[in-house]
């Protein structure tokens, strides 16, 4: 996956594509996909690195959605729950079966809970990753050695997906260019072209590294950006009422200590009715996430205090240690593109998460909300809608059963380089060359020089922070730790982007800059 090669794409400006996307994200990255493997000529444009917002800052689960079913919304678990077990199918080598306990501190609770998860495991069908059960006491305290004891009648333990949101977005750039699709990140499009009788006929895209600006023209438009899709659709029609309202999610990351074992909690109801999460991931446990509604979407989006102790304070009632903020190695946020509700006032808990395509009367597709299990099932429904328009010929999707960039069978999670599947001897064989790259950017953690490398050349990385953040995982893991492993990742991304001494400072500086604010202080 080399970012050249997608320029000497667009150097044909007579060529008219297929399908142009607009982000690169999970949506849109699954649309390209979907794109690519049924033979449509197909690029993809995101306006940072792939996976930069939202789709690099989730809770790291591939699931049905257990509260969703307490809702009611029975359509959005089916649906997410085929999907958990087709994604965990064609990325076996990201997707790996977590077991989850639900403590019970009242005495209904265990049978309440049996009762649902049982329906939960039921739905799921052939497709389920396991049984759901209630647990004695004893047990439950052996699955979470690190869940209070004081008051606790027992729990239920119930199975769902796991995996690298980042790492599952850079297998699926690479599967769509495998399948013949071309995708380039630091590409912004800065208008939309039409024809004279306003129909979108493409996009002007500027790339960012260069400043040099490109007019593609395509059959079909699709606007992917999550919470940025308003931007796409002002570019369209100026006088646009907005159709997405970003909803703020933040996770913090402790040591692994604080549960202890290899299983996850899920608490079903917190003082603000939302799930809380407890999920180890990567040697470290995330726990998230809140749900708060912010006024506009942001590329950086930081954790408002409120909800940093919102988090501490819940956590703190479940673990035998109650963490602080001198715990939190990383703290992280993200945003829902969820649909602006139309009574003000309304619950983000009350807003659907199924995922909406809208259609423009210039033929601008654009896809909302949805969550990264669902995401190929998105792409599927926005590529049969551009069908239905017969702005695409008709194509079956490939999909459903098509294995994902890195496929690897047996997958052992605990191994250092598990995450690059079937590229995992390529990156290998690049510190058996040169051995100083099999040297670790940090005493504490396994990650290599040679990973670096790797990212650079066939990952598309550019930047320091995309390496530590989304390639590496380090900025979220251990913000400072990310920091000290900066200036030995620019040092060997300036060897392989041909970089002077003045790039590898600035590159540092900015890093330094960004991880700062991953810190509580």
């Amino acid at each position: 996956m080399n970012r050249q090669n997608s320029i000497r794409a667009l150097a044909d400006r007579e060529r008219i594509w297929d399908t142009i996307v607009i982000g690169g994200g999970a949506t849109g990255l699954g649309i390209a996909v979907d794109a690519a493997t049924r033979g449509f000529s197909t690029l993809l444009f995101e306006q940072e690195d792939f996976a930069k917002g939202t789709s690099s800052r989730s809770t790291k689960l591939v699931h049905g959605g257990v509260r969703y079913l307490a809702q009611g919304d029975v359509g959005l678990v089916l649906e997410a729950l085929k999907e958990r077990g087709l994604l965990q199918r064609n990325a076996p080598h990201l997707v790996k079966n977590e077991a989850f306990v639900i403590p019970c501190y009242r005495w209904w609770e265990k049978p309440f809970y049996t009762i649902g998860l049982t329906l939960y495991d039921l739905m799921a069908g052939r497709l389920g990753l396991g049984k759901s059960l209630p647990k004695k006491r004893k047990t439950t305290l052996e699955l979470i050695p690190g869940l209070r004891a004081e008051g606790l009648r027992g729990g239920v333990l119930y199975h769902d997906g796991q995996f690298d949101d980042a790492r599952m977005a850079v297998n699926l750039a690479q599967t769509a260019m495998d399948a013949g699709g071309f995708v380039m990140n630091y590409a912004r499009v800065t208008g939309l072209l039409k024809k004279a009788d306003g129909t979108v006929d493409g996009v002007r895209v500027e790339d960012r590294l260069t400043g040099e600006t490109h007019e593609v023209r395509s059959r079909t438009v699709i606007n992917a950006t999550g919470v940025f899709v308003d931007s796409i659709l002002l570019m369209d029609n100026p006088e646009d009422r907005p159709i997405v309202r970003p909803s703020q999610g933040i996770h913090l990351v402790l040591d692994r200590s604080f549960l202890g074992g290899t299983n996850a909690v899920m608490i079903p109801r917190t003082d603000d009715g939302r799930v809380l999460f407890a999920v180890p991931w990567h040697d470290r446990v995330i726990v998230g996430t809140t749900d708060t509604l912010r006024e506009h979407p942001e590329l950086e989006p930081r954790a408002l205090d409120e909800e940093i102790r919102f988090i501490l304070d819940t956590a703190g009632r479940y673990l035998t240690r109650k963490p602080t903020r001198e715990n939190v190695l990383s703290v992280f946020a993200g945003l829902r593109p969820l649909a602006a509700p139309k009574e003000e006032g309304k619950s983000t808990k009350e807003i659907s998460r199924s995922h909406k395509i809208i259609v423009s009367p210039s033929n601008l597709i654009t896809i909302t909300g949805g969550k990264w299990t669902t995401y190929r099932k998105m792409a599927q429904d926005t590529i049969d809608r551009a069908i239905a328009l017969n702005l695409l010929p008709p194509r079956e999707c490939m999909t459903a059963h098509y294995p994902i960039h890195g496929y690897h069978g047996p997958t052992d999670f605990e191994a250092p380089f598990y995450f690059y599947g079937s590229d995992e001897p390529k990156v290998r064989a690049l510190a058996n060359e040169r051995p100083e790259l099999a040297e670790r950017l940090h005493p504490d953690y396994p990650y290599t020089g040679a990973e670096v490398v790797w990212a650079v050349r066939e990952e598309m990385a550019v930047t320091v922070e995309d390496v530590l953040a989304r390639r590496l995982r380090m900025l979220l893991l251990d913000a400072r730790a990310a920091m000290a492993m900066a200036p030995r990742v620019a040092a060997l991304m300036a060897t392989e982007l041909s970089r002077d001494e003045h790039w590898q400072q600035e590159q540092v500086a900015a890093f330094t800059a960004l991880a700062d604010g991953y810190l509580l202080k």
